[in-house]
């Protein structure tokens, strides 16, 4: 079983259960004579001709980025004063007060980026489905053509639509609320934040998703970091439930 439990201990700081699922072959993987998943072999296609982004994924154990520095690498961060300010404020006591101690979502992209947290990729032709095991939460992206919403009801995790740019599936999702962390440690956004996700599968078993973030009252400028991702084959997702009520009762309300 993975590692969740200890996930919840460390970050969630809230009492969590699990349901353990069942080893279960992933169907139409291709496999080496020992029968175990061939994660080299080469991208799986859909039989409309595009990249078959299917199947349980999480951040892969070799990942340099931390989940708690997405802007490592990239120098300072192109933070306006005013989200410096509010940064460092969460830095000083370690990210206390972030959104999951209340069991609400970290948000994008850090409900994503737990390598301890998978997700699966459900694609048809018209909409892809993201299963966060994460709180058991979902996300919708439309591939229909259909455009953003332009005035949207700021919500947890936004609106998304989806198009493909060669071999790159894109993502674009604007309306969140200013909520959610970028970092566990507290980098902020605002509801102006419109984030774009590239999605580039390498092989059976890996995959690269590079975020960019475009933040005009948080940020002097876009600016991105990419993330690799493993294939999970022959499992499936947990049931993850969050309960934080003797938590709460014991403890100040985030800031």
């Amino acid at each position: 079983m993975r590692p969740a439990l200890v996930l919840l201990t460390c970050v969630l700081n809230a009492a969590v259960c699990q349901a353990q699922w069942l080893s279960s072959p992933t169907p139409g993987i291709p496999r080496l004579a020992d029968g175990k998943p061939d994660l080299n072999a080469a991208v799986p296609r859909t039989n409309y001709g595009k990249p078959d982004l299917s199947g349980v994924w999480r951040r892969a154990a070799d990942d340099t980025n931390s989940t708690t520095a997405l802007a490592s690498g990239l120098g300072e961060i192109p933070l306006h004063p005013s989200a410096r300010e509010l940064y460092n404020r969460r830095l000083a006591v370690d990210g206390a007060g972030r959104p999951a101690e209340r069991c609400l979502p970290h948000g994008l992209p850090l409900d994503m980026m737990f390598r301890e947290a998978p997700f699966r990729i459900v694609q048809t032709p018209t909409l892809t489905v993201i299963l966060l095991e994460m709180f058991t939460r979902f996300r919708q992206i439309p591939t229909d053509g259909r455009r953003l919403v332009l005035d949207p009801q700021p919500t947890w995790y936004g609106y998304s639509t989806g198009r493909w740019d060669a071999e790159e599936f894109v993502i674009d999702t604007v309306g969140f609320n200013d909520q959610t962390w970028l970092d566990n440690r507290g980098l902020p956004h605002t509801d102006a934040l419109h984030l774009t996700e590239r999605f580039k599968r390498l092989s059976v078993g890996r995959m690269d998703l590079t975020f960019t973030f475009d933040d005009p009252k948080a940020y002097t400028r876009p600016w991105s970091v990419t993330a690799k991702f493993e294939l999970l084959p022959d499992t499936d997702l947990l049931e993850y439930l969050c309960d934080n009520e003797k938590w709460s009762a014991t403890h100040a309300q985030p800031r």
